[in-house]
């Protein structure tokens, strides 16, 4: 069955750096462009950047260009989020999703709390 698995999260301080980890199995990985979402107390969840199945093509929530990174490694199933520059507004849970044959899966999120 499709699993994603996050990783990394945690306390950092503003002007700090995370890189969140995605491991995913269960499906053609390098098949399906993957996306990393986030959801802050009393907020809906956004999307906050993509990647193409190739690794090539990548897209960004305005709030996190210039200072998010996406990539991915097909060989080892992962994607990662690399976030510079923190500020207290990103704290937020961050999740993985993959849509597969129509359907959506998610991870469980990992916590990033950017603060002082």
């Amino acid at each position: 069955q499709v699993q994603l698995v996050e990783s990394g999260g945690g306390l950092v301080q503003p002007g700090g750096s995370l890189r969140l980890s995605c491991a995913a199995s269960g499906f053609t990985f390098s098949s399906y462009t993957m996306r990393w979402y986030r959801q802050a107390p009393g907020k809906e969840r956004e999307l906050v950047a993509l990647i193409g199945s190739t690794g090539t093509s990548t897209n960004y929530a305005d709030s996190v260009k210039g200072r998010f990174t996406i990539s991915r490694d097909n060989a080892k199933n992962m994607v990662y989020l690399q976030m510079n520059r923190l500020k207290p507004e990103d704290t937020a849970v961050y999740y993985c999703r993959a849509v597969v044959q129509v359907r959506e899966y998610w991870g469980k999120g990992t916590l990033v709390t950017v603060s002082s």
